[in-house]
């Protein structure tokens, strides 16, 4: 914006999955702040649905909130230039076990936009085979398969309280099962 002027750009600390950055921006009235910035790489996630209607899900414990939690199956891009597509793809794969026939996008979303760059590409997979789950050497998760209105219920009872799943799975409820 023609208001907002970026001085400099220091690099903090250079992370495994993330980036951050200190970033000196000359703000709308003049003023010179230090504003924080996380760069991620992006990352994909699937809404994996069965032929039955069942969605495929993954427990996994997740370090930041020192407790399990159920998701849509997702990881980070090798690179910037990877397509979400492809990586999509390979988490539902390594994740789960299941190969998607077919692969649609379904919402892009970001998540943390005052302080983080990452962008999620989330597809609907359908038409899945099954294939052999192959995690990582650092992933411990189980594949579930849930039905969706209990998916619903648990985003209200807070039980499911990851951004990517709660939007993925709203926005896929309202666009293909209304």
């Amino acid at each position: 914006m023609e208001n907002y002027e970026r001085l400099g750009r220091e690099l903090v600390h250079k992370g495994a999955i993330i980036d951050y950055y200190q970033d000196t921006i000359r703000v709308a009235n003049g003023n010179v702040v230090k504003w924080d910035l996380i760069d991620h790489k992006g990352a994909a996630a699937v809404v994996a649905v069965q032929d039955d209607g069942r969605l495929l899900m993954v427990r996994q414990y997740r370090n930041a909130l020192d407790r399990e939690t159920l998701e849509i199956p997702a990881g980070g891009l090798n690179s910037v230039d990877e397509p979400t597509e492809i990586a999509a793809a390979r988490e539902l794969e390594e994740e789960t076990g299941y190969i998607a026939g077919k692969l649609e996008l379904l919402l892009t979303l970001r998540t943390t936009v005052a302080f983080c760059n990452e962008k999620i590409d989330v597809y609907l997979a359908t038409d899945l085979k099954k294939g052999k789950q192959h995690l990582d050497e650092d992933e411990f998760l189980n594949a579930e398969s849930h039905d969706l209105d209990e998916l619903i219920r648990m985003i209200y009872e807070c039980k499911i309280q990851d951004g990517k799943t709660v939007s993925a799975l709203l926005a896929y409820k309202n666009k293909y099962r209304l």
